[in-house]
């Protein structure tokens, strides 16, 4: 930092230098990077046909089928005459259009926010533009990335800009050490428990502090995608040598003496000390406990040994109508203990959880087990790369062994736009970042937790505390069927 000089944020450093201009209490960004998916860009790219226009920068963005694919039955054509015409229809606008396009062949082929880290697309200090909403899973690369409506889409296609507001600055400072039995899923919960579903609301949250340092790139990923949940305009994570030892090697990071070049730019990319923040943060997370959702927003969070709170103690009429609808939907009751709650259908993947680490996570969980009966419990790798990978290590075998499905890369049971869903009423065990009503389907009651916790759930049939592992029935012991049939009691 120049002596003298105002003290920057990490948020300031990047969208300094990315401004085009200055128009009307919003800034005109160059954008890097444009990540398309099947579900956002449609529209978009018709938008841009009525008009005449062209995608300014074709190079610069790259289009990746996710949300409506099947992730079984690859080898034929897409049953849903509505997800056919999705990812059809992405296939020939990134044609006619010369974007860089990974079908369902490929193997490197699997959700946006999996792929870009992954190839090495996003790296530090770029600006990201995508029009799935959970972009900021990009932050953790100490990337600035924005999840964008349809109208944007469009307006970075034809001119490879962005028009925002700067958002404000939140720094949220994460102490302590993960305990056992917790991982960066429940740290991101507990986050946006504490945060609300709107507390970061207009912010750019940067994660910062020991906790956070300590969490390796797939944690990191987890953190900045659920920050959305509470509101954030996006997330930032500043690199470190755990960034810079991700990216090495990666198919399109820099390779060599460029890659050293690059690294040397990073390490400028943080907050100086001193640095002015809107708003700061103070969390600890010494006493974490495994967490499980109970209601129909992400920050509905409370530890799987805990109960189903009261809405009598909501803070107004408006907190205690909005906690009683999310209870008459989950068809639960107040006072009701989470480890009484028998799940019928597990997933394991999602943007927010679905990298090698989280799949090693079930499947030491699913080790020597056996999916509880009546229990439906599906894995989707996040990507082919994903896939592979846990293929050579064995974990798929694991898994099937374990009684779990193991299917191909995509969006699945994240968002129920594809054969994956969840049938009214069933009550699912989810890794994914969102239990919105409907989101896994009509009817469908969404619970989120950490790959070990929704993986021990399978096991159980119902909702356990992992770190009691030794509790759960091994493959050798009578089917039970549901965790300690008949015993209702928590392990």
């Amino acid at each position: 930092m120049t002596t003298g000089a105002t003290p920057r944020t990490l948020l300031d450093r990047i969208w300094d230098a990315h401004v085009v201009a200055r128009l009307l209490g919003s800034d005109l960004l160059y954008v890097d990077l444009h990540l398309l998916d099947d579900l956002h860009s449609p529209q978009a790219f018709a938008a841009l046909r009525a008009t005449g226009r062209t995608v300014r920068r074709p190079a610069a963005a790259i289009a990746i089928p996710d949300h409506a694919v099947p992730t079984t039955d690859r080898g034929s054509d897409i049953g849903d005459a509505a997800a056919r015409r999705l990812v059809e229809t992405l296939a020939a606008d990134a044609q006619a259009a010369g974007v860089p396009h990974i079908p369902l062949g490929d193997p490197r082929q699997g959700i946006v926010h999996v792929v870009g880290p992954e190839l090495g697309l996003s790296l530090p200090g770029l600006t990201i533009a995508s029009g799935d909403s959970h972009a900021s899973t990009h932050g953790a690369l100490g990337a600035l990335a924005f999840g964008v409506g349809a109208s944007e889409v469009e307006q970075v296609l034809a001119t490879q800009t962005l028009l925002l507001p700067k958002p404000k600055a939140m720094a949220v400072e994460i102490s302590g050490a993960l305990p056992p039995g917790t991982s960066a899923k429940d740290l991101a919960l507990s986050v946006v428990a504490a945060l609300g579903p709107a507390g970061a609301a207009g912010h750019a949250v940067e994660f910062r502090g020991d906790a956070v340092r300590a969490l390796g790139m797939a944690g990191r990923m987890t953190l900045c995608s659920l920050a959305i949940e509470a509101g954030a305009r996006t997330a930032l994570i500043a690199p470190d040598d755990v960034t810079f030892s991700y990216l090495r090697g990666r198919e399109r990071a820099p390779t060599g003496a460029a890659f050293d070049h690059a690294v040397a730019a990073w390490r400028e990319l943080r907050s100086d000390p001193g640095a002015a923040f809107d708003r700061v943060v103070a969390l600890d997370v010494t006493g974490l406990a495994p967490l499980v959702t109970w209601g129909t927003t992400p920050d509905t969070a409370v530890p799987v040994t805990g109960t189903v709170p009261d809405p009598g103690k909501a803070l107004d009429a408006v907190g205690q109508a909005r906690h009683r609808r999310m209870l008459d939907y989950m068809g639960l009751l107040p006072g009701q203990r989470m480890t009484e709650l028998a799940v019928d259908v597990v997933f394991i993947g999602s943007c927010a959880n679905g990298r090698i680490e989280d799949l090693r996570e079930a499947a030491a969980v699913a080790r020597g087990r056996r999916v509880a009966r009546g229990v439906r419990a599906l894995v989707v790798p996040g990507s082919g790369l994903v896939k592979r990978q846990a293929e050579e290590e064995g974990l798929d075998r694991v898994l099937l062994e374990a009684g779990f499905e193991w299917h191909e890369p995509g969006c699945s049971m994240c968002i129920g736009m594809n054969e994956d869903r969840v049938a009214p009423g069933q009550r699912c065990a989810s890794t994914s970042n969102r239990n919105f009503e409907g989101r896994q389907g009509p009817g469908a009651r969404t619970h989120l937790a950490s790959p070990a916790t929704v993986a021990a759930a399978a096991i159980a049939g119902r909702f356990v505390d992992v770190r009691d592992l030794a509790r759960l029935p091994c493959a050798a012991d009578p089917p039970m069927g549901r965790w300690e049939q008949g015993q209702g009691a928590s392990p």
